[in-house]
């Protein structure tokens, strides 16, 4: 255990060594593929899994370089075409496993970023755990070509292309040929295996298997069995046990394999055994014959090609490489086939499209066509031999084309080992006859099962008939919908817990008189039942109030009352009083138990009574676990009078309280207040919380009223005739105090409930009032406040002319530019930092913020609401604040890098109004709107450019602005017109910044993307990832020489 600890320590520490290579790998390496020159990389790592030398595979690599030369010249292509071979001298790589190979892939691309070497292609290791470390750990936007890499781990990469068959397509095959079912020699499918694991496997054996084990893999799902047999004795084990589950064994490896095993075939008779071998061509060599331990092996292998497409490939040659070189080969052919396509179409080998076009093509390979599925895998035909009883010589049994995933059968009479030279079935002691048993005995089931479901189905429809006309009394056209305003003494209701209940269940149930003859003051009263469509309805009693859980306002915690309301002591006496006078009579009565009492089922009616509703269900429903259920029932379900005394406490303590069902501070979760009733734990058993400490002298014996209700043993439990007596001796006595009529309490109450009615109107006027003022604010941040006024009064908005109005328009120079360096997320919070600030100045000035599109910013003075002269003033002292603003601003994500913005002003006339239904937007329209953003077009970072018509308002007015004449400027649309600087004010000192002269705007248009990639990489050197704004001028500091700034006439502004 201590070497592979060893080697995951050494690999961390070197994955964390290779991280600036790799870093560098990703963001400056260059490829050598262009002028000319092509050039492929091949990474030489020594591989466990083909003992190859890397001589070997260096001469494999210059024969194909030899062949893809002469091809190019062929095609009139005169390149140059060369390898550059990239070998780690490193001795930690030498350990011997293909795991350590994972650090050395790594570090060769390393080697290639500091030497600079990457072609257009890379010839990349065999190896998946370094293949998938490389592309876990790096951005290989390059072409990668593998000869192997055959794990799952490896599939469906964009730009790695295998030259070797993966576990992949060997899973394919297994399950295309475990579903055949109408093979000559196999004539039902197979559904269970076991797989062999020894540890002994070769590296592509290894990935083979580890492939099939896998869970997830799709081997696994589709088989309903698998099992893994790990070492020759649970596999000895498995073949000598007469129970194994599975007669098919999938196991990788030769001939020699099968050799070290040294199996008893003789007690195994009925054993298949599909040998993974395939790259291996002994089995078709003449002289290969099949010893005596091969007889119950299917081998699946590949057939050995054929060269005839290039005469410098003569079949001796390809000889003395083996199928490990021959990838190679393939592989740098690969590269010359696309190679030779992309200079014949013109297209650029170092491109995006390039690294993704090794795959879905066909190109001539070493030893015929080679195909390449749309994953970039190696498409061929695999075969599977077996071993001829007649002549001890391997035969193909069948091919199977990994292309189009078809199996076609070769041999349709092999003479097999196995019985009838026939597969046997996968799992032991089933065969056809067996299954035409199993199939003839179900069928007889099956016809006995709809024997008797039609003789049940009869005799049901016939009860069901029967039933329905015993229990129809009232007509279904006295059922009138609750919607309805109309009276009717008969009204519609289905119990929640009915709606549940199966028609079956009510039919089996003998129709009880005594719920007819249930007649009480605070019971409701049972009409009978009623047929609609198929389904049988119980009519009860509607009581319009609802529940006091669900509608009432008796336990609706939600709404707040007044001290000295109706909802006092008194007025929960009285509820719980009809309670209990209800339950006294129907524990006195013929149903004699309740069994489902709970707050949702004492429903109010339009006098304020309450009423007991939902009894009489106990023959038809089960009892129910909940919060209301006694103690004694939870453990055994069944009904009893004293759990209907402890459902009464229960919503007793609700009443009280007028708090959640079962309240109490020391547990919220429904579930856990049921199961530690269920389950007490000490000598106080868990109850709701009732506080005895501040009750007052009058609620004291309720409260011990309530805790006798609930105690632990039934037998103490008060019944409800005493309940009744109690508390009508309480409730009488609150009128013996207070020394008042019946009318003089019922005057009191309709004062107090008056009085409530007050409080409730004044709280939701309250609320009313504090919404409607929100929504006022927030209409007001998007449309102009007489806008919203005229549209909340008349609905509509006419349109208005203004006679003058000064409108503004600015944008960031090199938005774009910054645009293309930074995240959208990085963008979204720069413009959003930036205009919070704008809006800030906004709102010191009469001006109207339009809109914000992109990076322009729009602003307008003298609408919607005209003042005189004071829109140019307005918008002129804006624009020099807004100005003044961005001298002190800085990039969050681009620390350092300066912000510029263009400014125009322009005055006139203007058409306003609203468009649109959704979304309004309160919109302007009209020649100034276009000027101003020409204005702005025109004009220079880090300037205010202002049109004469703006300037001559300025100069009518008292206040005195600085500005200079700029010239004769030509406005798209306009022709040319005089313009002018706005440079500040006379009374007033604003901190502007110093304007660019024109070579510095030169020189930033041509530096700018450099100053970006700088402040990125500062950014990045230092490690900041976020911190708040800074405000700070850095380009008053001297960092950036062409900043200092001097006055230009010149308008070429753009970047």
């Amino acid at each position: 255990m201590k070497s592979p600890l060893l080697g995951l320590v050494v690999w961390s520490l070197l994955l964390q060594l290779l991280q600036p290579g790799l870093a560098f790998w990703n963001s400056q390496i260059s490829q050598n593929c262009h002028n000319g020159s092509y050039e492929i990389t091949v990474l030489m790592m020594n591989n466990y899994a083909f003992q190859e030398s890397l001589e070997s595979l260096k001469t494999a690599v210059n024969k194909g370089l030899d062949i893809v030369k002469q091809r190019l010249q062929e095609a009139a292509l005169y390149v140059t075409v060369n390898a550059t071979f990239i070998h780690s001298d490193g001795l930690i790589h030498k350990s011997g496993d293909c795991r350590s190979s994972t650090c050395e892939g790594l570090d060769l691309l390393r080697e290639i970023a500091r030497q600079k070497r990457m072609g257009c292609a890379l010839m990349g290791p065999s190896c998946t755990y370094s293949t998938y470390q490389m592309y876990l750990d790096t951005e290989l936007n390059y072409p990668m070509i593998s000869a192997g890499s055959f794990g799952l781990s490896c599939d469906y990469k964009e730009t790695l292309t295998r030259m070797m068959s993966p576990a992949r397509k060997l899973m394919y095959f297994l399950v295309d040929f475990w579903k055949a079912s109408n093979l000559p020699f196999k004539s039902f499918s197979w559904n269970t295996s076991y797989v062999f694991k020894n540890g002994t496997e070769s590296e592509h054996c290894f990935w083979y298997i580890n492939a099939l084990e896998a869970g997830v893999s799709y081997f696994s799902q589709v088989l309903g069995f698998k099992e893994m047999l790990r070492g020759n004795e649970e596999l000895q084990k498995i073949l000598k046990d007469p129970n194994r589950r599975s007669n098919v064994i999938v196991m990788c490896g030769t001939p020699q394999t099968m050799e070290s095993l040294k199996i008893d075939w003789t007690a195994t008779e009925d054993t298949v055994i599909i040998l993974v071998d395939l790259f291996n061509n002994y089995y078709f060599e003449e002289n290969a014959t099949a010893p005596d331990y091969m007889k119950n092996v299917l081998v699946l292998t590949l057939p050995p090609g054929n060269s005839t497409i290039n005469t410098s490939l003569s079949k001796e040659s390809l000889q003395e490489f083996s199928d490990f070189a021959l990838a190679y080969l393939d592989g740098i052919l690969l590269f010359g086939h696309m190679l030779k396509t992309f200079l014949r179409n013109g297209e650029n080998t170092t491109a995006h499209k390039f690294a993704h076009a090794f795959r879905n093509l066909t190109f001539e390979g070493s030893t015929g066509p080679v195909t390449l599925d749309d994953s970039g895998d190696i498409d061929n035909t695999m075969v599977l031999l077996y071993t001829s009883v007649d002549t001890k010589k391997f035969k193909p049994l069948l091919f199977y084309d990994t292309r189009i995933n078809q199996t076609t059968p070769i041999d349709t009479h092999p003479t097999f080992i196995w019985k009838n030279h026939r597969l046997p079935h996968d799992i032991p002691g089933l065969g056809p006859h067996i299954l035409l048993i199993a199939v003839c005995t179900l069928a007889g089931v099956v016809v006995l099962i709809l024997l008797i479901a039609l003789l049940v189905l009869r005799k049901y429809k016939k009860d069901n008939e029967l039933r329905q006309k015993k229990w129809s009394h009232i007509p279904p056209e006295k059922i009138l919908p609750l919607e309805t305003n109309e009276t009717n003494h008969v009204s519609l209701k289905i119990d929640d817990d009915k709606k549940r209940d199966t028609v079956q269940r009510l039919r089996q149930c003998k129709y009880d008189q005594k719920l007819l003859q249930s007649d009480f003051y605070n019971l409701t009263k049972f009409y009978g039942t009623v047929k609609l469509d198929t389904r049988i309805f119980g009519v009860i009693e509607y009581c319009e109030r609802g529940s006091l859980r669900l509608r009432n306002c008796v336990l609706n915690d939600t709404i707040s009352y007044p001290d000295g309301t109706f909802m006092d002591w008194e007025f929960k006496i009285s509820v719980l009083y009809d309670i209990a006078k209800g339950m006294s009579y129907l524990h006195s009565s013929k149903i004699e138990v309740h069994g489902r009492l709970k707050s949702t089922n004492c429903v109010v009616d339009s006098r304020m009574v309450v009423k007991i509703t939902d009894f009489g269900y106990n023959s038809i429903l089960p009892p129910k676990k909940d919060l209301w259920t006694a103690p004694e029932h939870l453990r055994q379900a069944s009904t009893s009078q004293k759990g209907d005394v402890y459902s009464f406490g229960i919503i007793a303590q609700e009443i009280i309280m007028r708090r959640e069902t079962f309240y109490t501070l020391s547990c919220r979760d429904q579930k856990e207040k049921i199961f530690r009733v269920e389950h007490p734990d000490g000598l106080k058993p868990f109850r709701p919380d009732l506080f005895l400490e501040t009750a007052e002298e009058k609620e004291l014996e309720v409260y011990l009223l309530v805790k006798n209700c609930w105690e632990e043993d039934p037998e103490k439990r008060p019944d409800f005739k005493k309940i009744e007596n109690t508390l009508a001796k309480i409730f009488g006595l609150f009128h013996d105090q207070k020394n008042e009529s019946y009318m003089d309490t019922l005057i009191r109450r309709l004062q107090l409930y008056s009085r409530n009615l007050e409080h409730l109107v004044e709280e939701r006027t309250q609320l009313y009032k504090a919404e409607r003022d929100r929504a006022d604010r927030l209409n007001f941040m998007l449309l102009p406040r007489p806008v919203v006024q005229s549209l909340k009064e008349k609905g509509i908005v006419e349109p208005e002319l203004y006679e003058e109005v000064t409108v503004y328009f600015s944008d960031i120079v090199g938005f774009t530019t910054i645009c293309k360096y930074s995240t959208p997320m990085e963008v979204v919070d720069m413009l959003n930092d930036l205009y919070k600030s704008f809006d800030q100045i906004v709102d010191h000035h009469d001006v109207y913020k339009v809109e914000t599109i992109g990076d322009a910013y729009v602003v307008a003075s003298g609408l919607p609401t005209r003042n005189g002269n004071r829109h140019a003033i307005d918008i002129s002292k804006m624009a020099l604040d807004i100005l003044s603003f961005i001298g002190t601003f800085e990039l969050e994500h681009l620390p350092g890098l300066p912000v510029w913005i263009r400014i125009g002003v322009h005055s006139g006339p203007c058409a306003a109004g609203v468009v649109g239904i959704k979304m309004p937007r309160y919109c302007l329209f009209g020649d100034t709107v276009n000027t101003a953003s020409r204005m702005e077009s025109t004009g220079l970072p880090l300037r205010i450019h202002m049109s004469s018509s703006t300037i001559a308002i300025l100069k009518r007015v008292q206040c005195q602005f600085l500005y200079e004449m700029r010239g004769e400027t030509y406005l798209k649309g306009k022709g040319t017109e005089t313009t002018y600087w706005l440079t500040g004010m006379k009374d007033q000192e604003y901190n502007l910044p110093t304007p660019p002269t024109v070579e510095n705007q030169q020189r930033l248009q041509a530096e700018f993307s450099d100053m970006i990639t700088n402040s990125l990489q500062k950014r990045q050197a230092t490690g900041i990832k976020s911190r708040k704004p800074a405000r700070v001028a850095s380009y008053k500091k001297g960092t950036l020489e062409y900043l200092q700034l001097n006055t230009t006439d010149q308008d070429s502004t753009y970047f």
